[in-house]
Parts: C-alpha cells; structure tokens; sequence
C-alpha cells in the first residue's frame, strides 16, 4: 500500500515539474508519528529521505531499524520540527539535516556538537514567510545575517530555506507566500552560491510549491494517510 502511494507522489510531483517547467523536485516523505515499520516498508520501495519532528521519537526510530536491519542502506534523516537549544547535541548527531534553523544561538550549538567524523550538517534556514505568531522561523529580513553566520561554521553547510505558510484556503494566497519564499531563495543563492534547496510544499499544494520552485516537498498525508 505504501509503495503505491510513493508511485502517486513520485508521479504527482513529475507531472508538477514538467507543467512548471522545472525539474522534479526531491521528496520528503515526512514520518512524524508513523511507526518504524512504516519508514521501512517505505524505504524497500525506494524513499530514503524521511522527516521528523521530534529529537527523540526519531532517536527511537534509528535505534529500532538499526536493530532489524543493521546492514540496511543507511537513510537521510530531517528535523523539520522546532528545535529547542538543549536538544542541539542530539541533533547535531542524529540528522543529516535540519531544516528549522532560525536563530544565531541555534547555529552555534548544532556546529559546536556535529562530530568531527560526520561530514558538515545540512542546514536550512526556517523562515516565518507569513509573519503568524503561532509559527517560529526568522523573519525575512534576518536571513541575510543568519545565513552569514551558518556560512562561517565549518561544521555546518548552508543549503537553503525552509518555510510553512499559513494555510490559507485560497491558493493565491498560498502562491503569493511560496513567490515570496523564491525571491528570498534566489538573492540567498547570489550570496551564497553553494544554496541549491527550497523546501516548501505540502499534501495539499504539491502543485502550487513546485510551480513556485520548490526543490524539495515534505509530504507526510498523502503517503501515510492522515494521522490519527
């Protein structure tokens, strides 16, 4: 049943990019909640990229696939969830990327904890596109100095931007935010030439994120279905 929705999503997510023109972006499939079994059945039939909210449910999750499968392909695993300054060690180590930076003080702990024999971890700068108070990420205008300071840890590897629009149910709106988030990502890219990932998009707006440039979607319902 899983391989069958990735085939959807994985089709989805073509026909997207040869309507917008661009090239098919990577997916996330986002495993908050499921079980490890369910990343695992996911990965035999071929998704390696996965993202989870929590230090500690992934932790847990690792530890469990590594125990059933140990000679398994090794995966790529995300924080896309808020990350609070004391869980930076565990961070730092368990994921090869985290997409929710958005902070200098955040930047400083996750260089200072990625293991020497680790290579750089891949960082995304969260950014609150639509100013909601609910929501963390930076504000657009501090990404300049926040990606300045990522860009001077050795430890660490600026790769781009991340965000969460508001859920708007008009798809202008929606459109508008992922347009806002491309302009922020291209001039990011002009400084930073080594920026290569937008990662914007959900179940619902595969379509409108990748028409916007999205280079990577996290999507979570429509693999797994909806969460309890």
């Amino acid at each position: 049943m899983l391989a069958q929705a990735l085939h959807r999503v994985t089709q989805r997510l073509a026909d997207a990019a040869r309507s917008a023109g661009r090239p098919a972006p990577r997916l996330l499939a986002v495993s908050k909640t499921q079980p490890a079994a369910a990343i695992a059945e996911l990965a035999t039939a071929g998704q390696h990229a996965f993202g989870e909210n929590y230090v500690q449910e992934a932790l847990a999750k690792q530890t469990e696939l590594k125990q059933a499968e140990p000679h398994a392909l090794p995966l790529e695993w995300h924080l896309i969830g808020h990350l609070q300054s004391n869980k930076a060690r565990e961070a730092a180590t368990a994921f090869d990327w985290v997409q929710t930076v958005d902070r200098a003080k955040l930047v400083a702990a996750l260089a200072r904890h990625r293991p020497a024999e680790s290579p750089p971890l891949n960082v995304l700068i969260q950014v609150n596109i639509d100013d909601e108070t609910s929501k963390h990420g930076c504000t657009p205008q501090e990404v300049p100095s926040l990606a300045a300071a990522i860009a001077a840890e050795p430890r660490l590897r600026l790769r781009g931007l991340m965000a969460i629009p508001a859920p708007a149910p008009e798809a202008a709106v929606r459109r508008a935010a992922f347009a806002r988030m491309r302009h922020l990502f291209e001039a990011l890219a002009i400084e930073h030439p080594q920026v290569d990932t937008l990662s914007m998009g959900m179940s619902d707006d595969i379509e409108l994120a990748v028409d916007e440039g999205a280079t990577l979607v996290r999507v979570g319902t429509a693999l797994f279905g909806k969460r309890n």
